[in-house]
């Protein structure tokens, strides 16, 4: 911020007049007060002082007071995120290798029907009417987006089993799983 401030007027100081009337000069006071409600956390997020909602400048007493209540909402995350189950690597190399095939796949052949679409339009052949290359590129890519949510949910969780080809009862399976999680949350 304190860089932003200087390049500032740096650029400020070599600029040229303007042809119009300024109303607003930049009062170099206001902004060095203004760096100085800034202040660092003991895990280096920045934060900054209201203006306009105590009577008075926070003191460094309630600077310690917002660190530690800080601290203590990070340790209770952490121990939440402590609760959640580490992904195994044989799990997560599936769900990678499930998502490459059920994007790449679809995508390879979106492509392909482009060049075959081309092709036959510069041989005169045929003329593709445009609708049709616009028409598969949607249903092809389309099919490559859903891909990556379908690649996810097919993979076997369990790291001993792997699971079918397309995955299709896994995903039965995470289906119901993920949104019964959600519906757990929204209690």
């Amino acid at each position: 911020m304190k860089a932003l401030v200087c390049s500032f007027r740096q650029a400020l100081l070599f600029s040229k007049p303007q042809p119009w009337n300024q109303r607003n000069k930049i009062n170099d006071s206001t902004i060095s007060k203004n760096l100085s409600n800034f202040t660092t956390s003991c895990r280096g997020q920045v934060q900054v002082n209201a203006k306009g909602f105590t009577g008075s400048p926070a003191t460094a007493k309630d600077r310690e007071t917002t660190a530690k209540k800080l601290s203590g909402q990070n340790n209770n995350n952490n121990d939440d995120e402590d609760e959640d189950d580490e992904i195994p690597e044989a799990v997560y190399s599936r769900i990678i290798t499930r998502i490459l095939a059920f994007v790449g796949v679809p995508m390879a052949f979106g492509v392909t029907l482009l060049k075959i679409f081309q092709a036959i339009k510069e041989q005169n052949l045929w003329d593709v009417p445009i609708w049709l290359p616009f028409f598969t590129t949607f249903l092809t890519f389309g099919a490559s987006t859903m891909g990556i949510a379908y690649g996810t949910l097919s993979t076997s969780l369990d790291p001993e089993k792997k699971g079918s080809l397309f995955g299709w009862e896994d995903a039965q399976k995470n289906w119901v799983e993920m949104w019964k999680e959600e519906d757990e949350a929204r209690r």
